[in-house]
């Protein structure tokens, strides 16, 4: 592992900017490869009872019934889960309602939300930087010991890294909470493994453990915002003393009952299967171009590249009409590096030659 102290920035005085999103990459006539949401249309299992919500809009949000199913989903107590607007809610609930942490951690590269949130809360945060050279492994023992607050990717964004549930679960102990961002763990997939495997979604028996999932993903409800904590039900109790009334529209509350079925898990399943054959498809032909390199194995919809003079090449890019996500707003990352959204094989053998033309040009 590297020796690089807490505090780290992506560049030597230089602040990333953690407010820039892969959205504000997207324009008119460009391919998105920067945004991480699948672009599928809804099945009918989960369009239909969203649309059957029109016409209650009427009527505040009920959240019982949603609750109720994502908890079952995730073998938990309805008081184990709050429903949010999207996950990113998530992070400014946590930052709100624990504002007396002392020595708050955020391990990156990841999301920037987490520590964007921290910061608007009035935190002081530290930042614990994995190293490429390691494939951005994390290890636990980087973490300070007397961190009260530990905020973690996994699958990480942008490093598509799977950490092992182990490797986390060490990072649990009394007089901590820990928070795992879990917004990709749908798109993961292993042989063998009928679930998302590294997932702690389920685990009960970790001390001060806080998992946020969201739905928008791989479902393509971005714009819908739905997304939920999973956690004891005394932290959750805190996190909702300070969420708005209603902050989870009735539409999205159907999505998140829709989404909790059998039915939804087992159509998870599979597209995780075909994302991963996708995802396969791109890492072999992104291996073929000199000078490109994929850090470690990526798990997720998104893959992580190494590309000197990445900068330039992002925005010749955007003149031949696809848009790619830049890596500098990471902390820990730099101009040299570049996220790509895993899409069909097609899409991917068009980006490639976009690619390779780019960097001979």
């Amino acid at each position: 592992m590297s020796d690089q102290p807490t505090g780290m920035v992506a560049a030597a005085g230089v602040e990333p900017d953690l407010a820039h999103h892969g959205d504000a990459e997207v324009g008119d006539g460009l391919i998105d490869l920067a945004v991480n949401v699948r672009h599928a249309a809804a099945p009918a299992w989960l369009a239909g009872p969203i649309a059957a919500t029109l016409t209650e809009l009427a009527h505040y949000p009920d959240p019982t019934p949603a609750r109720t199913a994502v908890a079952a989903r995730h073998r938990r107590h309805p008081n184990e889960v709050l429903l949010t607007a999207g996950a990113a809610e998530g992070f400014v609930l946590i930052a709100q309602a624990l504002r007396g942490v002392r020595r708050p951690v955020v391990v990156h590269p990841q999301f920037t939300e987490p520590e964007a949130a921290l910061r608007a809360a009035g935190h002081q945060v530290e930042r614990v930087l994995l190293d490429p050279a390691d494939d951005f492994r994390l290890d636990p023992s980087r973490v300070p010991a007397d961190a009260d607050l530990v905020m973690i990717g996994n699958p990480t964004n942008p490093t598509s890294v799977l950490h092992p549930a182990r490797t986390l679960a060490a990072l649990a102990r009394p007089g901590r909470v820990l928070v795992v961002d879990e917004a990709f763990a749908d798109t993961t997939i292993a042989p063998g493994h009928p679930g998302e495997p590294e997932s702690l979604a389920e685990r009960r028996d970790l001390p001060g453990l806080l998992v946020l999932r969201s739905l928008t993903k791989t479902w393509g409800l971005a714009g819908l915002r739905i997304g939920y904590l999973l956690g004891a039900a005394d932290l959750l109790t805190r996190l909702a003393a300070v969420q708005p009334l209603w902050a989870v529209s009735t539409p999205a509350l159907a999505a998140a009952s829709a989404c909790a079925t059998d039915v939804a898990v087992q159509a998870e399943r599979a597209i995780a299967a075909d994302l991963a054959a996708d995802r396969d498809h791109l890492v072999a032909r992104l291996a073929d171009l000199p000078g490109v390199r994929v850090v470690g194995r990526p798990a997720s919809a998104f893959v992580l590249l190494h590309l000197p003079g990445a900068t330039a090449i992002r925005a010749a890019l955007r003149e031949r009409g696809w848009a790619v996500r830049r890596g500098d707003t990471f902390p820990g990352l730099g101009p040299d590096w570049l996220r790509v959204a895993v899409r069909d094989r097609s899409t991917t053998d068009a980006f490639i030659e976009a690619l390779r033309e780019t960097m001979e040009a």
